[in-house]
């Protein structure tokens, strides 16, 4: 008789993952569910592209996010205390890059350091070098090994483990070497998707870049046809206000639309 069932073994990274759900569930997001015209950038893209320039839609979103938190930083500060914020002058953001390990696709987060400084082609080749590296079912990042005591950690109850993120969520500095101080997953590369998805972080700011497609939009006073892409955004409501909430999103939303850095 045919078994009804199976086991499958969990890869590690995964155990990292519920902990970030469990601590981003306390955080106090605010969510912005926003719609980008990102038909001008595409274009720009595959021109680029023609020319022999290598360059990634998924890189240039990151490039403008930095750009644009470097007007914005304390949208991407941590709370120390309940009186203070960290600001860094550097934006670092964590990029989930889907790796194949074992025959199964799992996601793994890699640090692009100060991804305000750099250029998109820069980023670009920094993500296809991460994509390319070996890795294995016990990596958690992957530019980087494991230490001991983070291989340990995986070994912990799930208290214990939720109690480590707590402690480093509260030393800024730690926390933004290690993580950066901005996250972006992005799902749209893994397939089209009609719609939005509300991720968990525990970032002061993430971003949940979905898919781009085309929709009808009124531009000036016609309705066209454009590329449109779906995104999510996280803001941390302790670490800043509505109001610079609204103009950092406005003036984000004008760099993506005038196809900035390219």
């Amino acid at each position: 008789m045919k078994s009804v069932a199976s086991t499958q073994k969990i890869p590690t990274s995964r155990v990292a993952t519920f902990d970030v759900f469990s601590i981003g569930l306390a955080k106090h997001h605010v969510a912005a569910i926003l719609e980008f015209d990102v038909t001008n950038a595409r274009k720009k893209i595959r021109e680029l592209r023609k020319t022999g320039v290598k360059v990634s839609f998924n890189a240039w979103v990151l490039k403008v996010i930095a750009t644009t938190l470097e007007q914005h930083p304390e949208a991407a500060a941590f709370l120390k205390g309940k009186r203070e914020l960290v600001v860094f002058n550097e934006i670092n953001i964590s990029f989930l890059v889907e790796k194949l390990i074992d025959g199964k696709r799992v996601p793994l987060p890699i640090v692009i350091e100060r991804c305000n400084s750099k250029s998109v082609t820069e980023i670009t080749s920094e993500i296809e070098k991460s994509k390319a590296l070996s890795s294995s079912s016990s990596d958690i990042v992957l530019n980087k090994r494991p230490s001991l005591t983070e291989r340990f950690y995986y070994h912990l109850p799930g208290v214990l483990r939720r109690l480590v993120w707590k402690v480093i969520l509260r030393n800024p500095r730690f926390a933004y070497g290690k993580m950066g101080n901005v996250s972006v997953t992005s799902v749209g590369m893994m397939g089209q998707v009609k719609g939005w998805f509300i991720h968990r972080a525990v970032h002061p700011i993430s971003f949940g870049i979905g898919s781009v497609l085309k929709k009808p939009m009124v531009v000036g006073d016609e309705i066209k046809i454009r590329e449109v892409l779906n995104a999510t955004i996280l803001l941390d409501h302790d670490v800043i206000d509505g109001a610079p909430m609204v103009r950092f999103i406005k003036d984000l939303s004008g760099k993506i639309e005038r196809a900035e850095e390219l």
